[in-house]
């Protein structure tokens, strides 16, 4: 999908992603079918997502760590996909610098670090080393609730 000022627009007022689409389509002079059809496809084609996100401090049980990871392999994308299928990922990035790999994990009382290492981490091929880094406090950091 093409990437223009309207789409930029729009997901800019999604922000608050309980805003209707009449009031988008009203602020930016456009109809309510255009808002929805080009949502419907920004969706579709996985560009966007709408969701809540909390601030992992106020998950009571719960914290982030950071993992950075490095592989013997360079095939980096699949192994991002393959670590964005563990258990308390929320996300995965290919990064330039020292790690090949970061990771964002959700961890919680009963599922700690040495069970994503132990149970999780294990089932990766060809993983050269990993350093944890637990975030004590965040800034502007939201993730998707988990159970």
């Amino acid at each position: 999908m093409k990437f223009d000022d309207i789409n930029i627009s729009i997901i800019t007022h999604l922000k608050d992603g309980r805003i209707p689409f009449k009031k988008i389509a009203d602020d930016l002079s456009i109809a309510e079918g255009t808002v929805r059809s080009r949502v419907r496809k920004l969706r579709e084609e996985g560009v966007l997502q709408i969701s809540g996100l909390v601030d992992p401090e106020a998950i009571p049980d719960q914290y982030v760590v950071m993992v950075g990871v490095n592989v013997k392999d360079m095939d980096l994308v699949k192994k991002g996909e393959e670590f964005s299928t563990l258990r308390g990922v929320t996300s995965v990035c290919v990064v330039t610098g020292r790690f090949d790999l970061i990771l964002m994990v959700m961890l919680k009382k009963g599922y700690g670090l040495l069970e994503f290492y132990t149970d999780e981490v294990k089932k990766i091929e060809n993983v050269r080393s990993v350093e944890t880094f637990v975030v004590y406090k965040s800034f502007n950091l939201k993730v998707p609730l988990t159970r």
